[in-house]
């Protein structure tokens, strides 16, 4: 069963996704800003994580760009999922170690279907 780190400062945010992620056979586990994905992601290695950018401290862009740059978790994909929307976000984004990037609102299923896609490729 796999494991996914969804980091979002967000609670309802979080909530939903760790549901509609569960209902469909994942753990997972929740981070509430960058350095505690980080630390979380260190300490679980987990399968796959979803990482907002907007959050306080530590943003998405600093953590994905931790990660991919530690040797114990740039193995880990990392996707993100934002309300930033712009193309130059995006491009931001996969530079800093992201291997893709949805922007919210993103519903229960294309969240799932994003998530198997990743995991059996």
């Amino acid at each position: 069963m796999a494991l996914i780190l969804i980091v979002d400062d967000s609670p309802t945010e979080l909530h939903v996704m760790q549901k509609a992620l569960e209902k469909h056979g994942f753990q997972t586990a929740a981070a509430v800003d960058g350095a505690e994905g980080v630390r979380l992601a260190r300490e679980i290695n987990p399968d796959l994580i979803f990482m907002d950018i907007v959050m306080p401290g530590m943003n998405g862009y600093q953590a994905t760009r931790a990660l991919a740059n530690d040797p114990r978790t740039s193995s880990i994909p990392i996707i993100m999922v934002t309300s930033k929307g712009q193309e130059t976000d995006r491009i931001w984004g996969l530079r800093q170690g992201a291997i893709d990037y949805m922007v919210k609102p993103v519903s229960p299923d294309q969240l799932v279907a994003k998530a198997q896609a990743t995991l059996s490729s």
